[in-house]
């Protein structure tokens, strides 16, 4: 038997995954090897019903032994998968020398209803907007029901979804941790439901049902223009709890009726607003067996809207963290306010103890002004304010319901000031996405940029992947996404995120192809900018390269090649795209005064993205198996290059507009002559160091800035950029205190004063993308074949850094790359390379010396393959395994 371990096994990019409508779900796992340059050679799967395997009968799927080594990304192909059922399965493998491993630990995963045909329940809602309270704008909507159990509950799950945002209580607990369900989707298309399991909170005798049904996405506010209802104007509730009993009888309970429904203590819950909660008008023990509900309406059923129903595809967004306020700040103005140390998302959970009708009131902002006030001119109309009203008696504990803030300081009115440090709690909130990549170095003001690029990515990935998260905005942005998805896959694994939002991408593409600037869509947004609706090429392409997932690419290649044929269609000239409204070089700082659109040319922008663009649908067909499509693009990119250089290029090699987004571009997506490549490169070396080394790039150009210098031999100057202090830079707002990353280089002016209150972000993750430069080339994790089944490992060390050290858990294990220069001269390289993989090394210029590992000669060294010299320096093939290399 082999020395080595089957584990993490996966569906779906999931462990366990509960409720699942994939009739073809994608299997993987992970090995641990003992040895290095471990390849397997062979699999077996196997999948039933009972997790012991024991009985024949009960397997739906044993694959045999299969020659290949591919351990991701297997399709299930056994018997047709029943609805709500469980199926657990099993893996072993082979090595090199055909000795098998032992059967992994038993994973499962557990389908849904599979059709909407196995919906039976029907969409209920209230009957008119009640009353409304004084002040209150909207209240959210109370459903229940009750029903007999007898003894021995074997499994009872319930499916549910709503039109606007629900929570779920059994017996009066909330039906799991999950948040912000069923999730934004292109509601009027496509609507996910979610699985709870429920086994253990039922009980014999009398049960309950509670739901709290909320504005949220559906029909609250959204946008800058102060408009609702963009979805729909009626709140839903669609609810089916199946239960098993031990003698193999069933009972389902679904939404009719026969629920009750009332308003409550909720009086108003919007997105952008906050809340406001009265906890005198609780009633008690609503969603709890014995309530009285004769005061109660009765549920009205509805024709709602009969979008697909969808399980949920994406992971939940839940409470990943808690946060203690640092201090509590008594302002000039007077006001006492929370400092959480961090520009988070999410809410605060309080406790006080004060008479009824006391009147708690928390406003939230991202930053103080200049005087140490608080500040909330960049919210624009989103109020962002927790309004709860005490019961009085004993402390009460409050947190919000269907609203989220984005914020580092909170002014709170209302509570004794000894009471606020101890009793205030912020928690965070996110799309609770595994976390899988970690850059440290020897400058720590990179550490806190690394640091911010994450929470940037923490409090904007909330179910969608956002602008920003505290003004009257906080949309899916096409282009924020692409051009921050590559960095976005180091820090987390956003494979079933973004999956999901793609989905409702090419739901919400028009018939003839144009992408909308936001998604989901908010007609207010608008349609077809390049660089953002390329997000429908760009971030599959992406997913499949760091995943590996041809999946991906077969999803989306409708989508894809709508989108390159909407731009083909665009104006007389048909390699040329040079029509259209389009936002260029956003937040350029080349731009003219009073511009948001930097100096680059919108047309040299929209036609190098489309040729990028085709470029990646070519490929996109070849791995999908349509050579013909293939080579029609690939003729038409040719086309695109040839008339771009027409264009922009003059004779001698020069782009006709010498801005570094221009060359950054060009050079990064190959648009120039291979002659013409090296002049160009420093020519853009030579804008950044005419500049007084610093950039002055917007959205577009910003991502691939450091990525092309580095590339073409500028290293150096790439690393000078990034080490920069000075206004505009990167470190510039880690040196004015910022925890997330600014939508504006200069966010906060070196004098305290404000960019802007009209678009002032203090958490938007777009400059984030240096996050890829950091991990690629300080790092040194890069990819050669799609989901790192083949690695190149190739630090580039540089600037005043002494160490750096860059880890990934990819779809095969964790991926190690550490540097440091040593006392004596020498370069010490820690290198992990999971195994049923392969890499090469490829060491430093310059560093030419006598290579040793773990004190041995190469030669006697296990897992090093081969070792070879080439004008780009040494390169060491290794296998699978851990090494410490040194280079004397």
């Amino acid at each position: 038997m082999t020395q080595c371990k089957v584990l993490n096994l996966m569906v779906n990019y999931r462990r366990n995954p509960l409720g699942m409508d994939d009739l073809i779900p994608r299997l993987s796992w992970q090995i641990q090897a003992q040895t290095r340059g471990f390849i397997q050679s062979a699999y077996q799967i196997q999948a039933g019903y009972d997790p012991s395997f024991e009985a024949e009968a009960e397997l739906v799927w044993d694959t045999g032994k299969v020659v290949s080594d591919s351990s991701v990304h297997i399709e299930y192909r056994g018997q047709t998968l029943r609805p709500r059922t469980r199926y657990f399965f099993r893996v072993r493998v082979w090595d090199s020398r055909d000795y098998a491993s032992a059967w992994s630990e038993p994973a499962y995963w557990e389908t849904a209803l599979l059709s909407t045909q196995n919906w039976q329940a029907s969409w209920i809602t209230a009957p008119v907007p009640g009353q409304l309270a004084e002040n209150s704008e909207d209240p959210c909507d109370y459903f229940r029901t009750e029903f007999a159990l007898p003894a021995g509950v074997v499994s009872a799950r319930i499916y549910a979804t709503s039109l606007g945002l629900y929570r779920l209580y059994v017996n009066g607990s909330p039906a799991d941790d999950t948040l912000f369900n069923p999730g934004w989707t292109s509601y009027n298309k496509r609507l996910q439901y979610q699985t709870y399991d429920v086994t253990r909170m039922l009980t014999a005798g009398g049960n309950t049902l509670g739901c709290i049904v909320g504005n949220g996405w559906y029909k609250g506010y959204l946008a800058w223009d102060g408009s609702k209802d963009h979805y729909g104007k009626q709140r839903a509730l669609l609810v089916q709890l199946h239960i098993t009993l031990a003698d193999g009888t069933e009972q389902i309970i679904v939404t009719d009726g026969s629920w009750r429904t009332s308003t409550g203590p909720l009086l108003m819950s919007e997105l952008y607003h906050g809340e406001t909660y009265d906890a005198r008008l609780e009633p008690d023990g609503w969603a709890s067996p014995g309530f009285a509900d004769h005061h109660w309406k009765q549920a009205v059923l509805t024709d709602a809207p009969p979008p697909l129903l969808v399980a949920q595809e994406n992971e939940p967004a839940r409470i990943v963290d808690t946060i203690k306020p640092i201090a509590v700040i008594t302002t000039p103005a007077g006001a006492a306010v929370l400092d959480m140390g961090q520009n988070m998302v999410g809410w605060v959970r309080f406790t006080v103890k004060a008479e009824a009708g006391t009147e708690v009131t928390l406003q939230h902002a991202e930053v103080l002004d200049r005087d140490g006030n608080f500040y909330t001119g960049n919210l624009r109309s989103a109020r962002q304010t927790v309004t709860y009203i005490c019961r009085g008696g004993d402390p009460e504990t409050f947190e919000p319901h269907f609203t989220f803030q984005g914020f580092r300081y909170v002014q709170v009115t209302g509570v004794p000031h000894d009471q606020l440090l101890d009793q205030f709690t912020g928690c965070v909130i996110h799309s609770d996405l595994e976390q899988t990549g970690s850059f440290s170095c020897s400058d720590e003001l990179v550490n806190r940029l690394q640091h911010n690029i994450l929470w940037g990515q923490k409090g904007n990935f909330l179910d969608v992947p956002t602008d920003c998260p505290q003004r009257d905005e906080r949309l899916g942005w096409t282009g924020d996404a692409q051009v921050f998805i590559r960095t976005a896959a180091f820090n987390m694994n956003v494979v079933p995120f973004f999956e999901k939002w793609l989905k409702d991408l090419a739901a919400d593409q028009e018939a003839d192809g144009r992408v909308p600037h936001v998604i989901p869509d908010i007609p207010t947004a608008g349609y077809g900018s390049s660089a953002w609706g390329d997000a429908a090429v760009i971030c599959p392409w992406t997913l499949y390269q760091c995943y590996g997932d041809v999946r991906i690419l077969q999803q989306q290649y409708p989508s894809m090649k709508a989108w390159v044929e909407y731009i083909r269609a665009q104006g007389e000239h048909e390699f040329l795209w040079n029509t259209g409204h389009h936002f260029g070089d956003w937040l350029g700082l080349d731009a003219k005064e009073n511009s948001y659109i930097g100096a680059t040319p919108k047309d040299l922008i929209a036609t190098a993205f489309f040729a990028y663009s085709t470029e990646l649908l070519s490929k996109t067909a070849e791995v999908t198996g349509q050579q013909e499509e293939a080579e029609k693009y690939r003729r038409l990119h040719s086309n695109i290059i040839r008339s771009f250089r027409e264009e922009f290029v003059t004779p001698s090699g020069r782009l006709a507009s010498p801005t570094q987004t221009a060359y950054a571009v060009a050079l990064m997506f190959d648009l120039l002559e291979e002659k013409d490549r090296p002049r160009a490169a420093a020519m853009l070396a030579d804008h950044v160091k005419e500049n007084g080394t610093h950039l002055t790039t917007g959205f577009v150009g910003t991502p691939y800035l450091c990525l092309v210098l580095s590339r073409f031999g500028y290293n150096g100057l790439a690393y000078e950029l990034v080490l920069q202090k000075e206004y505009p830079s990167w470190l510039y707002s880690v040196l004015q205190g910022a925890t997330t990353i600014w939508e504006h280089w200069d966010g906060i002016k070196p004098d305290g004063s404000f960019w802007s209150d009209n678009m002032n972000s203090y958490n938007h993750y777009a400059y984030g993308a240096v996050g890829d430069w950091l991990y690629r080339i300080a790092g040194g994790i890069e990819l050669i074949e799609p989901g790192y089944k083949k690695i190149r490992i190739q630090p580039q060390p540089g600037g005043q850094l002494t160490w750096a050290e860059a880890s990934y858990s990819s779809v095969y294990g964790r991926i190690q790359s550490a540097w440091s220069r040593q006392p004596d001269g020498s370069l010490a390289l820690k290198i992990t390379v999971p195994a049923n993989t392969s890499a090469e090394l490829i060491l430093p210029p310059g560093q030419q010396g006598k290579i040793m590992e773990s004190g041995e000669a190469l030669d006697h060294v296990s897992g090093v393959l081969s070792a070879e010299e080439n004008a780009g320096g040494r390169k060491l093939t290794i296998g699978s395994g851990s090494y410490r290399f040194t280079i004397a």
